[in-house]
């Protein structure tokens, strides 16, 4: 599946999932220097844009869950976004810790000699192309094709990001809860160069023929090396996992 036109990326077996989000607040600068203290180098993000067009480095459509702050995303400017903790309700030691810009994030992944999984997270009504725009020429610019992918559920974002970035600029994975029948046509008609599943709903069969076409195969979310340990056998390229670490001596 990965053709000639698409340079060959050094995939980790491990990935941080927004950032070493087992020790740290899930999405956050501190997540992703854990992970690089740790040893980590990759790590999965995701990001979405505030209502003022900001691209910021989070999950969900509002800030409920992950900060002492009320409100949708696509409501907020930056200035309002940042007057919330995002820190404090993980840990007490994480109390201070602001929304991160893409800009913050890629500024620290690219002086930590890290690399990025990007998530282009479209919520319902927000506008995939848009977030597209702001997003890739950022990252082009940031960092090197060999520490960068882009990965996304929304066809229309990974539509888009590619229309701006040719495979040889940039790699793309394609986000599936369930690897489906046509997981080579979905893949094809992005350029994809990777798929990316929920490893709880991944079948061996279906494993084996993703990997033996040559095609990059990543699981979220494990979290348990002993449960995960059958799906290496089956050729998994990278785990993605909230604790990574757990997985050292096992991947």
């Amino acid at each position: 599946m990965t053709t000639s036109r698409t340079p060959l990326i050094d995939l980790p077996r491990l990935m941080a999932h927004r950032g070493l989000s087992a020790h740290a607040p899930e999405n956050t600068l501190s997540a992703v220097q854990l992970a690089w203290e740790a040893g980590i180098t990759w790590v999965e993000l995701d990001v979405q844009l505030l209502g003022d067009g900001t691209p910021v480095i989070w999950h969900d459509p509002g800030m409920r869950r992950c900060s002492d702050g009320r409100g949708k995303l696509s409501k907020l400017r930056l200035e309002q976004a940042r007057e919330y903790d995002v820190g404090a309700w993980y840990a007490e030691r994480f109390r201070g810790e602001r929304m991160a810009t893409l800009d913050d994030m890629l500024n620290l992944i690219d002086r930590r000699g890290m690399a990025v999984n990007l998530e282009l997270k479209v919520t319902r009504g927000r506008d995939p192309e848009a977030l597209a725009e702001s997003v890739i020429p950022r990252l082009l610019e940031a960092l090197p094709f060999e520490r960068r992918l882009v990965s996304s559920f929304s066809p229309a974002a990974l539509d888009h990001a590619r229309s701006i970035a040719s495979p040889s600029q940039l790699a793309l994975g394609v986000l599936v809860d369930k690897i489906g029948k046509n997981w080579r046509s979905d893949m094809e008609a992005v350029q994809a160069y990777s798929l990316h599943c929920d490893w709880k709903k991944l079948k061996e069969e279906r494993a084996r023929e993703v990997t033996q076409s040559g095609t990059p195969l990543l699981c979220y979310t494990a979290n348990d090396p002993v449960a995960f340990a059958k799906y290496w056998k089956w050729g998994v390229t990278t785990v993605i996992s909230d604790d990574p670490e757990r997985f050292a001596d096992k991947a």
